[in-house]
């Protein structure tokens, strides 16, 4: 198998249950690992797992608007994933790195597999 992966993506997005992040975008990390079937080896970008479409699929889902809990965005990243069918297992990881003030972050991780 293959991995194509996403590491360290910060991006701003509205997510939490408190007014205060209901009212502002606040700044979370995606961490993406997927396990994929290996690609022809022909060096065409049609029959690889693109991690440009990964990282527009997280993008995607931050347009639509606030999710309360982190763990509803994992699991909304995941099956964005799997719905390639070369995907095999999502582990997808976000964190809140200015939560908890003496925490370097905290989050939730999940892993998918077909």
């Amino acid at each position: 198998s293959r991995h194509v992966f996403v590491r360290d993506l910060e991006v701003q997005t509205l997510i939490g249950i408190y007014e205060q992040e209901k009212a502002a975008p606040q700044r979370i990390i995606v961490n993406i690992d997927l396990s994929v079937q290996e690609g022809s080896g022909d060096d065409d970008i049609s029959h690889v797992v693109s991690y440009e479409i990964v990282v527009k699929k997280v993008e995607a889902i931050i347009a639509e608007g606030h999710i309360n809990l982190i763990e509803t965005m994992c699991e909304k990243v995941a099956a964005a994933c799997l719905k390639d069918k070369r995907v095999m297992a999502a582990r997808v990881r976000i964190e809140k790195p200015d939560i908890i003030p003496n925490a370097r972050s905290v989050g939730v991780e999940i892993e998918r597999v077909r």
